[in-house]
């Protein structure tokens, strides 16, 4: 793993899936850790885990005054902020002509604005600091279209370009911000596309490495991301995705049809 020692992060969704994969490589890469989410009891149960150098606060990343409290906890807790993980996320699914403004407007909430409001309140912090690095996790769905997902993908779309755009301004405060674009990984948001048959074959069909990811193969690349190893690396969008970018975006409509009631 990159050397973390001295370093102190910041992860949102950090108590389950990607974001506590990522918050277990920075700990085991001597890092400090503060993880945030909205449920008290998983975070609880993630720092267990994840032993002394890490804590938890809890925070809604759709709502300012959360965010801002909660990059200010850790500054407080650890003294300093380096490094952010930008991991909360929700979905949906349904054919655009079906899906209510509100529907659309709620993902966007989370993985764009949501997104937006945790890394101005860590790009602060981190100028305070002397710079740090930032990552967002992003998904192959903001690189390829998914049929019956618009609201996720334009997310993430989004996403990507706030990424560069970030990048481009930080630089020089030292703030480095990249992108990963995770394909399917075994997490409990993605747990039917990875499970469910009709979904799991499709996405294993589609990559030239042909498994299910696991929260560790991400943890890995926002570890290096992280760390000095790539200190002149920044306004990327990297995939993890056994190679799935290099071919077409899934066709996820016969798993949604078993949900989603026609009209």
């Amino acid at each position: 793993m990159p050397d973390l020692s001295g370093k102190v992060a910041f992860v949102t969704a950090g108590a389950t899936g990607i974001g506590f994969g990522c918050a277990q490589a920075i700990v085991a890469s001597g890092g400090k850790v503060m993880i945030c989410a909205r449920r008290e009891d998983t975070l609880r149960e993630a720092v267990a885990k994840l032993g002394p150098n890490s804590a938890w606060i809890g925070c809604d990343v759709t709502d300012d005054k959360s965010v801002d409290d909660a990059v200010a906890a850790t500054v407080k807790k650890f003294g300093r902020l380096d490094l952010a993980v930008n991991s909360a996320g929700t979905g949906s699914a349904g054919p655009i002509v079906r899906t209510r403004t509100e529907e659309f407007e709620r993902v966007l909430a989370t993985n764009l604005t949501g997104a937006f409001r945790c890394l101005r309140a860590e790009a602060r912090a981190m100028a305070e600091s002397g710079g740090g690095s930032i990552v967002n996790v992003s998904s192959i769905a903001g690189a390829l279209t998914h049929p019956w997902m618009a609201a996720y993908c334009a997310s993430k779309a989004g996403l990507d370009m706030l990424t560069r755009c970030a990048a481009d301004e930080l630089g020089a405060e030292k703030i480095r911000v990249n992108s990963v674009l995770p394909g399917v990984v075994h997490t409990p948001l993605a747990a039917a596309l990875a499970t469910v048959p009709v979904s799991r074959d499709e996405y294993l069909s589609l990559m030239p490495i042909s498994r299910i990811g696991e929260p560790a193969d991400v943890a890995r690349l926002v570890a290096f991301l992280l760390s000095d190893e790539s200190s002149w690396i920044t306004g990327q969008l990297i995939p993890v995705d056994g190679g799935h970018t290099i071919r077409k975006g899934p066709n996820l409509v016969p798993l949604f049809e078993q949900f989603i009631p026609k009209e």
